[in-house]
């Protein structure tokens, strides 16, 4: 692939960088005295459809993902490279499509159909069983978590099924891309992940066998190390991060859960501040839609946060980092 048409893809993606929400406008979102408020700041500032005449926040915040895959499919020379960002939705869709067959609960709402298959789509293939027709390694992982479902009708281990499935498959599309900057992604995502599946497991006392069906080996990050120290305590799996490059995550652990999560966010954002100096890859691609991704998220917290009168702090507490 040509240096000429990334330089272009980048430097459009340069220009767009600017309207970017900057830590000072999430100070302003904050001081905003309702999620009304808040919304029609985000509205000055272009956010969601202008001609739509209506202030839903689902609705906003759902055009500016349109927006943000929108500017990605004009730039970018191959969409490919991103399937790895688009997997976890289309997961998600096989989990929340096998669920609704086997359980005959109907629930529309929850499929995503900005991906490869989308929810009416993949619920379609599900009821009828045409689980071959998926991609990838995916229908093998349909027929296991579907069967798992029918006969025990244990939710959680059909999640643990598509879950795992999930993060394999993002490590595979990273290794396919052929792009350094995108495996790397992908290792860091799934590193994050058997973190939180560690933390999470040993505040409700899962066993040892359950995290390891769970995680999946990835760079820095040793399942089997990373189980033992679960099962020991959470200052245990504090101890075993300090030994890796997520050592910050050990400081947010002792504080509080909500400060995990949230450096578990600010992880992905610092680890795509170098390509802001890249020219000549597709790194700077994935930034632009790692920092929307993160503000969409931020404001939606905020939003969320508002809807329901947390206090300012409560709110600032799980706020995410801006990329610029």
């Amino acid at each position: 692939m040509s240096k000429t048409k990334y330089t272009y893809a980048v430097a459009r993606i340069r220009a767009l960088e600017v309207s970017l929400l900057t830590n000072a406008v999430i100070e302003q979102l904050l001081s905003c005295k309702s999620a009304e408020q808040a919304l029609q700041l985000l509205v000055e500032k272009g956010w969601g459809d202008l001609t739509a005449g209506t202030l839903d926040a689902d609705e906003v915040l759902n055009k500016e993902e349109e927006k943000m895959w929108q500017t990605i499919r004009e730039v970018a020379p191959d969409m490919h490279v991103f399937d790895v960002l688009s997997l976890p939705k289309l997961y998600h869709n096989l989990k929340a499509a096998i669920k609704e067959v086997c359980t005959e609960v109907e629930n529309k709402n929850i499929f995503y159909d900005d991906c490869e298959i989308p929810g009416e789509e993949m619920f379609a293939l599900v009821q009828n069983k045409e689980f071959d027709k998926l991609p990838g390694n995916m229908p093998a992982t349909a027929r296991e978590a579907f069967d798992t479902l029918l006969h025990t009708r244990d939710g959680q281990l059909c999640d643990l099924i598509i879950d795992r499935a999930t993060l394999e498959a993002m490590l595979e599309a990273g290794k396919k891309s052929g792009e350094k900057i995108i495996e790397e992604y992908a290792q860091t995502a799934v590193a994050i992940a058997d973190i939180k599946i560690a933390v999470r497991s040993q505040k409700t006392g899962k066993n040892a066998e359950f995290m390891k069906k769970a995680m999946v080996n990835c760079s820095e990050i040793n399942v089997d190390q990373l189980t033992q120290a679960a099962l020991a305590g959470a200052e245990e799996i504090a101890q075993y991060l300090e030994g890796t490059s997520y050592r910050e995550g050990a400081d947010a652990l002792r504080v509080s859960p909500s400060a995990f999560e949230r450096w578990c966010d600010n992880k992905m954002t610092d680890s795509m501040r170098s390509q802001k100096y890249e020219s000549f890859s597709v790194g700077p691609l994935l930034a632009y839609l790692l920092a929307r991704q993160n503000e969409i998220k931020t404001v939606r917290i905020i939003l969320t946060g508002k809807q329901n009168e947390f206090p300012d702090e409560a709110i600032r507490e799980r706020i995410r980092e801006m990329y610029v």
